[in-house]
């Protein structure tokens, strides 16, 4: 069973497409996406149409996708404070997301147990014990090691940094973080995803894979967007 990982789109959908068509040479039974769809990019209506289009797709609710389904102004106002460029770009979000995408996010699982040829795979988007709580690399393994003590998984796929990174655990639990699709953290900003290999007996491998992709064009789309700090947002998209 191949089964390819997905996570953090944010609205990007030239950096979907060219992950999706890169999958397909993979020939990938099944697509489990982390969550993190519509918000913070330039085309959140396009990415959701093909999110929702996909045959075999397991999916769960990122954070920001619950920013967008539970949506007040106190939230709104709470993220202009803390992160501007993302506060922004959510309220400005809200006035294009169609309400079917909306409802489509909102009625998504945080969290997802799946089992396949014996391995138990945990979908989370940040950590098990918090959606939005962050798995970097470089970390101690005991601080890992707690995020995850409460499940029940061999296997514990998340997102939410936008930084791919893996752990062995002592405790014989696997815990990778696959990176981001739409708006990549590493040094050369392409999108990141990891492809799952599962053996009739339950062994796996797991593989980090990388796209290239036109992002210099995404971020003068979201550029011109012209929202408030819409150009701080934008030069996420590049290096510097």
């Amino acid at each position: 069973m191949k089964v390819a990982i997905i996570s953090d789109i944010h609205a990007n959908t030239l950096a979907l497409e060219a992950t999706l068509n890169q999958i397909e040479t993979f020939n990938a039974d099944k697509i489990f996406c982390l969550g993190d769809i519509l918000m913070a990019g330039y085309d959140p209506n396009g990415t959701a149409k093909i999110i929702t289009e996909l045959k075999n797709l397991e999916i769960i609710q990122g954070n920001t996708d619950k920013m967008v389904a539970c949506f007040s102004q106190d939230l709104l106002e709470k993220a202009k404070n803390k992160f501007p460029c993302m506060g922004y770009a959510l309220e400005d979000d809200l006035k294009i997301i169609d309400e079917k995408y909306k409802n489509f996010v909102r009625n998504l699982p945080e969290n997802k147990y799946i089992e396949i040829n014996g391995l138990k795979i945990q979908l989370v988007h940040g950590s098990p014990r918090q959606q939005d709580e962050n798995i970097y690399p470089n970390m101690p393994i005991s601080e890992v090691e707690k995020m995850v003590e409460n499940s029940n998984a061999d296997l514990i796929l998340c997102g939410h940094t936008h930084l791919p990174c893996g752990y062995s655990l002592n405790s014989g639990k696997t815990v990778v973080n696959v990176g981001s699709i739409g708006r990549s953290m590493t040094e050369d900003k392409m999108p990141y995803w990891a492809m799952l290999e599962i053996a009739d007996d339950g062994t796996f491998q797991i593989e980090h894979k990388s796209v290239k992709y036109d992002n210099k064009k995404v971020s003068e789309l979201i550029k011109n967007r012209n929202f408030k700090h819409s150009n701080d947002l934008a030069k996420m998209y590049i290096k510097e």
